[in-house]
């Protein structure tokens, strides 16, 4: 690496104020919300009118995250090369074309692929929000402002669920899709006329494949990192099981109709946004790692509950509900404290550092849509001990993992 890793170094006083800050780091981060909730309304009657398969409708979600996933890992250097502001105005015009390309595929194949371009060009603007956090504000501060910018993540997805509901119920999904691009152009010009350049000291050498390797083995090789990560891929391990899975169960399944399902996904992301208040209760008050134990107990809890009650037979919508309002609240807690603590110990790393952890995460989405593509059975059995595993795996690495190796991220 062409400049040293330390958590140390000073961030730069920004230009911009602490609220503009905020509010392009909702944006940024609420594409993610915005490009799966909003159509997932839509899903099981998109998938009736291709005559497609539900591998195939999983394709379009699963897809779109790999390649998110995957493209982190070249938008990170990039960013790291030739700053955040070139890399978000690159990748928010292919995602306002993209999303125009998904409003109009005329086949279920065309669909998939304007969707994992979409994906792609979603990357930027997230792996960018996550940098943006490490460009200005040192790791103890992270946690905080991430939180605030994920609650405005959890706005976005509150009204996306609610919105595709209705606009594919009283239209169709090809108005969802439009709303994507109305949403994606309005973030576009706010960065191109607000934003200003936040990483201060570019470093030439990002791109070159020998630094490149060296400086994703110095992030490997960093348990703190791996501690966050491990965390980060289990929570949202958990909130993609249910989003992969909840339209067909809640739909196809317990029979309610897509504004009613629009109108659960709002509560769901309401609870996050909960948490995510939280979370900034929390961390000045105990810490990272005993908030962090604390929201532990919400994911076991949701997730057990969830899984019991399904055991039982019990197999309603407020079964599956209620307990994962639960695991939500941990999810709000975790992830501002898992993303700002992977890319904590890399101020001069911070693209690299956000874009394989963005991956990690990315991996066990498109895991667990593999997974429900050949498991989804009619029954809400999928959902239940797909939500219980995660919420075992986040408990245990929030007792485990960030106790021991998370200590960096509370300075």
């Amino acid at each position: 690496m062409s400049a040293p890793v330390s958590v140390s170094a000073a961030p730069p006083v920004s230009a911009m104020s602490p609220a503009l800050v905020v509010l392009l780091l909702s944006l940024l981060l609420g594409l993610q919300p915005i490009t799966t909730d909003l159509y997932l309304p839509a899903l099981p009657a998109l998938t009736e009118g291709f005559g497609a398969t539900l591998a195939q409708a999983q394709l379009t979600l699963t897809g779109l995250m790999l390649s998110f996933g995957l493209s982190q890992l070249v938008w990170g250097p990039l960013s790291d090369r030739f700053g955040r502001r070139p890399i978000l105005l690159w990748g928010m015009g292919a995602y306002v074309l993209a999303s125009l390309a998904s409003a109009l595929a005329p086949s279920m194949e065309l669909l998939i692929i304007a969707r994992i371009v979409q994906g792609a060009a979603m990357g930027a603007g997230v792996m960018c929000a996550r940098a943006i956090v490490r460009d200005l504000y040192r790791p103890a501060e992270g946690p905080r402002v991430m939180s605030k910018g994920l609650t405005g993540l959890g706005v976005a997805a509150c009204m996306s669920a609610p919105l595709g509901g209705l606009l594919s119920d009283w239209m169709n999904w090809r108005v969802a899709m439009l709303a994507l691009t109305v949403f994606s152009v309005a973030t576009l010009v706010l960065v191109a006329w607000r934003f200003e350049e936040s990483l201060t000291q570019k470093n030439p050498q990002a791109l070159q494949p020998a630094k490149l390797l060296a400086t994703w083995r110095v992030i490997l090789s960093n348990p703190t990192f791996w501690t966050y990560s491990v965390l980060s891929t289990a929570t949202y391990g958990g909130l993609f099981t249910f989003l992969a899975s909840s339209s067909f169960i809640f739909i196809k399944v317990l029979h309610i109709s897509k504004p009613t399902y629009g109108l659960l996904m709002f509560t769901v992301s309401f609870v996050y946004i909960m948490g995510t208040v939280i979370c900034r209760r929390l961390v000045p008050r105990l810490g990272v790692r005993r908030a962090v134990a604390l929201a532990g107990g919400f994911s076991l809890a949701g997730g057990t509950l969830m899984g019991m009650l399904a055991l039982a037979g019990l197999h309603s919508v407020w079964s599956l509900m209620l307990p994962f309002y639960l695991f939500m609240l941990g999810h709000g807690v975790h992830q501002p404290c898992s993303q700002s603590g992977a890319i904590g110990p890399f101020p001069y790393a911070a693209g690299a550092a956000a874009a394989l952890n963005g991956f990690l995460m990315m991996v066990a989405a498109f895991a667990v849509g593999g997974w429900l593509g050949t498991h989804m059975d009619g029954t809400v059995m999928p959902l239940a001990y797909g939500v219980w595993f995660w919420g075992v795996v986040v408990a245990l690495s929030s007792w485990t993992l960030v106790q021991k190796h998370g200590k960096a991220s509370e300075h």
